[in-house]
């Protein structure tokens, strides 16, 4: 029941919302988290808080409802992968790096699921575009995206027996480091 309720409330959160620099509607993004999430654990609130991992940062929905709807476990874990926005991207990325060496199992899992399912995103869209792809960031620089997506993968090295660990890590090298994906461009 907990996850139903958290599709519904998420899709009307992230209603109207797109992927960066694509139709994509936002929340595949949060589904696919979720997906991920429950591929690694049958814990619901776990999964609803995926489900629901960008509903304050992004949507402009507060802890007290969060807590309200979903429980002070769902609002924690929410709140511990939700990013400061007044922050400059450098400050944010940092800070979610710090965090992840004192975070719980459970929220390490919630990032692996978002980050991987960024990370296959990430993966699809420079396949398809090539550099240009960073040109829709905020924060244009791969090397930075590199520093944090290895960063992150550091982080979470004690998930490093899951497939979706394995799947992360993979893709974070064919994306940073692959000479063969676009070899005119390093001309």
């Amino acid at each position: 029941m907990i996850v139903k309720k958290a599709v519904a409330f998420a899709e009307a959160a992230h209603r109207g919302a797109v992927r960066k620099g694509t139709n994509i509607p936002y929340i595949t993004h949060p589904l696919d988290t979720a997906v991920i999430v429950a591929s690694i654990t049958e814990d619901k609130e776990l999964i609803a808080a995926a489900i629901l991992h960008d509903v304050v940062e992004d949507a402009g929905v507060t802890r007290e409802e969060l807590k309200e709807a979903f429980g002070s476990r769902v609002a924690d874990l929410v709140m511990a992968e939700t990013e400061d926005k007044t922050k400059t991207w450098m400050e944010r990325k940092r800070a979610t790096l710090e965090h992840l060496t004192h975070a719980s199992r459970d929220e390490k899992i919630l990032v692996l699921g978002d980050k991987l399912s960024n990370i296959r995103s990430t993966a699809r869209d420079y396949l398809l575009l090539g550099e240009v792809f960073w040109n829709r960031f905020n924060e244009k620089r791969k090397a930075l995206h590199q520093w944090y997506y290895e960063g992150v993968a550091e982080q979470l090295r004690e998930l490093a027996d899951y497939p979706q660990y394995q799947e992360y890590e993979t893709l974070c090298k064919m994306v940073f480091h692959s000479h063969t994906l676009f070899p005119e461009e390093g001309k």
